[in-house]
């Protein structure tokens, strides 16, 4: 039987006869070839275009002209008639190797030799697996990791149309000019339009209205659709609008009821419109969002605001709310502060609210009920009610403080996620990128699957940012990190807002902080220097557990040795290194807090606060040990004190806070708090004054405890001192929250991870510097007077800055991928790679004073001498008191006796 022949495939050379002549081949170009006859050389024809292969063209901002990247699809090898590829990957090749790697999950596939140029349709096989070219892809999506996000990377910063099979473009339309026509009778019904005003029937005595004052307009025979509220009003808040609209159905403004938005302020305002655009899907493919707001800039005023208008309003006329029930999730001691605020702005007749507590466990009520539409509830008592949570359907999830959901194995996470609601916000003051496997767990709760997979996460963002900040990375490693961390940067800014404390700088009073370094006194250096020179020390060097103990033994220390001799340690295992360093240690000094340096300061501070002038203080620790030490202070002063710490129960302490804000000086002078259990959500505000005895490892709780009182409602001037022991464990620790060392990113939660520290560190870390100067200072390189002058100048240039360094980086607005210049990111590397020592230059903000200057006899211009009767400089008491911005710390800084070294100070006045 005589058939086709057979024909090989395009791919493969044929072995052609000897007697047959090779195919012609097509001619590229222009000019007659050396053998064609002259006629073929046609003078009238113009030459081909030469076009570039982009396959082989250089790379734009690449070095290597041999560097491309390929969007591929690969499959391992089969024998299937039918051959389906297993997924998409990314080809890299450099310096003639290839390397394959999955666009899903970020893992490395393989990599084999890659000489010959690619095109799209062209074949190979790497590392065991078929690969088919697909495109060309940029260096920049390939250094960003812009092309492993998939869908999160194509949708635009500002808004992604939500396509729905009955939607249909809205065509544009202006707002619809409501008629202001006099109301004649309120319709009826439940809803707020009933509640009118009326007018007496009789003259006499005014009838007062039981009822609320309505904001709702009345409702008219207009064709066109009416907001619930007078957007024409002055200062209305007007919600945008959906790109897209059901059929037969029209939009409709919606409009911030007028009871609230007369309340917020300009950053409010903004936040209220962002969060109310996420969780519509107007901003990415999710319904969440994250408020990073700083402390005191009314996180929980937008939300209330926001679930106000959710409840009651829809941007689908005539369509029922976007929301109906509305979980709250907060720590058990915030719960009635919710409520409270709830109550403050829309009071008990507007809004059912149901607060579960060990009295009130009938969660059907909320589930099922229709007095109740927000439900608030603590993270611990969430876990316990999940099941009868199930039987209802939750609208929108708040995570107040949500900074403690950190891990997806949460269970308090695992409660939320089985609720299975969309609409998921999380409220945190403090900044969530600190640590990226945390940040990662915080955006995949809000909104799940937009990062991807947690494996390819680490693979894709974390691995190269983290290389990219180690001190010996290379230039490429710098390169990528810089460009993923962009990225990152640029795609959370659609879901994610935080504004810094410095929008409420005309709101709200001055503030001056005070960095206080307290020369530790000799009985407490010489305990200091006998565990430092004794056999244990150097044992603790090389083993972990015991290093962690070590810290912690000399944070002790710093703050008075007598707390070495603890009852609660009498029967703990794991005391048994205190045990031995004890006997160093003479029994005089365990016995006496005398010899507590910081506690002969704050003795000397409460003393003139109370005695001149009639402001109240707030002490600080992260140890009730030390609560302990300083409440026996306050007691034989015959000072007022409450105290709030890990043993006062939830429900006793907003109404302790509350006492503590109406009562004057004489009845509660001092207030007494643990920083990890009441370090956030309170509102102290009766208080001008806070001290932090202690600093802690985690720069967060430090910044929590300093906004206590420095929040709306406070109507006096306030004073933050922070205290440590200059030269000792605590100067050593600020040193590394400032310069944000890989040393403080190990510490989380105020549990050290030793093992990071080198040996090195360790004995850095350990050693006391017994010099008059502050070490901090010499290590600032600052070359200021010390006399609180704001001439002070610095070795490195201030402007030269290390993005890392900047707190509010990934939150800084709102940028698109397509802004992010190369020149940029390559000018930052550069100035990354000039910056030799760790940075400190936030702390020029500072005055820098060196208290000797301060204490002298002579009130005027008084010439000083060194050591060598040499003659050092003037002083102006006047100018050296401007800078301190506080007369009472001032008297306590002019004592003969004072045990402060050196204070850095800022004021905001």
């Amino acid at each position: 039987m005589i058939g086709k022949p057979f024909r090989p495939p395009s791919f493969v050379r044929p072995n052609l006869p000897s007697d047959e002549p090779p195919a012609k081949k097509r001619r590229i170009s222009s000019e007659p070839s050396v053998n064609a006859p002259a006629k073929h050389a046609s003078n009238d024809r113009k030459p081909l275009v030469t076009v570039q292969n982009p396959a082989s063209a250089p790379q734009l901002h690449s070095e290597d002209p041999n560097e491309r990247y390929y969007a591929v699809l690969w499959r391992k090898y089969t024998n299937k008639k039918h051959k389906n590829w297993d997924g998409d990957g990314v080809l890299v090749v450099k310096g003639g190797y290839g390397t394959l790697t999955d666009s899903e999950t970020g893992k490395e596939l393989g990599r084999g030799a890659c000489t010959r140029p690619l095109l799209a349709g062209s074949a190979l096989s790497l590392g065991g697996k078929e690969v088919e070219i697909d495109s060309v892809i940029k260096k920049e999506d390939y250094t960003s990791g812009r092309i492993f996000l998939g869908k999160a990377a194509n949708a635009p910063a500002e808004q992604v149309e939500r396509a729905e099979p009955s939607y249909k473009p809205l065509m544009a339309v202006k707002g619809p000019t409501v008629g202001r026509q006099k109301p004649t009778r309120a319709t009826s019904g439940s809803d707020d339009s009933s509640l009118i005003d009326r007018k007496p029937a009789a003259p006499g005595r005014v009838f007062k209205t039981p009822l609320l004052s309505s904001t709702v307009l009345p409702k008219t025979n207009l064709s066109v659709p009416q907001p619930r509220h007078d957007p024409n009003q002055p200062k209305a808040l007007i919600m945008k609008r959906p790109a897209s609209c059901p059929k037969d159905k029209q939009i409709v403004d919606v409009v911030v009821d007028p009871v609230l938005s007369k309340h917020l302020r300009d950053h409010q305002r903004e936040g209220v419109q962002f969060l109310y655009e996420c969780v519509m899907g107007m901003r990415c493919e999710g319904e969440g969002a994250i408020m990073a707001d700083e402390m005191g800039l009314g996180k929980t005023l937008q939300t209330i605001t926001l679930l106000w208008t959710l409840m009651k309003q829809n941007p689908i006329y005539e369509n029922s709310p976007v929301v109906k029930k509305a979980l709250i999730v907060c720590p058990a001691g915030l719960v009635d502060n919710w409520r409270r605020e709830f109550r403050k702005w829309l009071g008990n007749e507007r809004i059912g609210v149901f607060v579960a507590d060990p009295r009130n466990k009938r969660i059907t009520n909320f589930t099922k009920g229709r007095a109740y539409n927000v439900m608030i509830i603590g993270y611990e008592m969430l876990r316990t009610v999940q099941e009868e949570m199930k039987k209802g359907a939750i609208d929108i999830v708040i995570a107040d403080e949500g900074h403690r959901l950190k891990t997806a194995n949460n269970k308090a996470m695992q409660a939320i996620q089985s609720l299975n609601t969309e609409r998921r916000v999380i409220l945190s003051g403090t900044p969530l990128q600190n640590d990226l496997g945390e940040f990662f767990t915080a955006i995949d709760f809000v909104n799940p699957g937009l990062l991807g997979q947690r494996s390819a996460f680490k693979r894709t963002f974390e691995g190269p940012i983290v290389r990219s900040r180690q001190p010996d990375a290379s230039d490429s490693d710098l390169e990528k990190g810089e460009a993923r961390w962009k990225e990152l940067v640029s795609l959370t800014s659609r879901f994610m807002i935080r504004r810094t404390a410095e929008v409420l700088t005309r709101y709200l009073p001055p503030k001056t902080e005070h960095i206080v370094f307290c020369k530790p006194t000799a009985a407490q250096a010489a305990a200091y220097r006998a565990i430092l020179t004794s056999p244990i020390f150097a044992v603790a060097l090389g083993n972990t557990d015991m290093a962690l103990q070590l810290i912690n033994l000399l944070k002790k220390i710093c703050n008075s040795p007598a707390l070495l001799k603890s009852k609660k340690d009498a029967g703990d295992t794991s005391s048994e290194m205190l045990q031995a360093l004890l006997p160093l240690i003479p029994p005089n000094v365990l016995n006496s807090n005398a010899s507590s340096a910081k506690l002969r300061v704050l003795d000397s501070l409460v003393h003139r606060i109370y005695t001149t002038t009639r402001e109240k203080i707030v002490i600080v620790s992260n140890y009730t040990q030390t609560l302990d030490m300083i409440e026996r202070l306050l007691v034989s002063l015959s000072y007022t004190y409450c105290r709030l710490d890990g043993s006062t129960p939830a429900k006793n302490r907003q109404p302790l806070v509350e006492k503590f804000n109406k009562s004057s000086q004489k009845n509660c002078f001092a207030f007494l708090l643990s920083a990890k259990s009441g370090g956030v959500g309170l509102n102290l505000i009766g208080a001008s004054r806070i001290v932090l005895f202690d600093i802690d490892w985690n720069p967060a709780t430090d910044l929590q405890a300093m906004a206590r009182i420095h929040r709306d409602g406070q109507k006096l001037p306030c004073k933050i001192y922070r205290f440590m022991i200059q030269g000792g464990l605590d100067e050593k620790i600020y040193q590394r929250q400032i310069m944000k060392m890989g040393l403080a990113n190990a510490v989380v939660d105020n549990k050290a991870s030793a093992s990071s520290f080198s040996r090195e560190e360790l004995k850095d870390l350990f050693r006391l510097d017994e010099r008059d100067t502050c070490q901090t200072h010499v290590l600032l390189g600052c070359d200021c007077d010390c006399k609180g002058s704001l001439e002070s100048k610095i070795e490195t240039p201030l402007e030269v800055k290390d993005e890392e360094d900047e707190d509010d980086l990934p939150l800084r607005g709102f940028e698109s991928a397509s802004q992010l210049d190369m020149a940029d990111l390559e000018e930052s590397i550069k100035s990354r790679r000039k910056a030799k020592q760790p940075k400190l230059t936030m702390l020029m903000e500072y005055r820098h004073i060196d208290t000797k200057h301060l204490r002298v006899e002579d009130a005027e211009k008084v010439d000083l001498l060194d050591g060598n009767g040499a003659r050092e400089g003037s002083v102006d008491a006047d100018a050296m008191a401007l800078a301190v911005d506080d007369d009472v710390f001032l008297d306590l800084l002019k004592e003969k006796d004072s045990r402060v070294g050196f204070v850095l100070t800022k004021s905001t006045s």
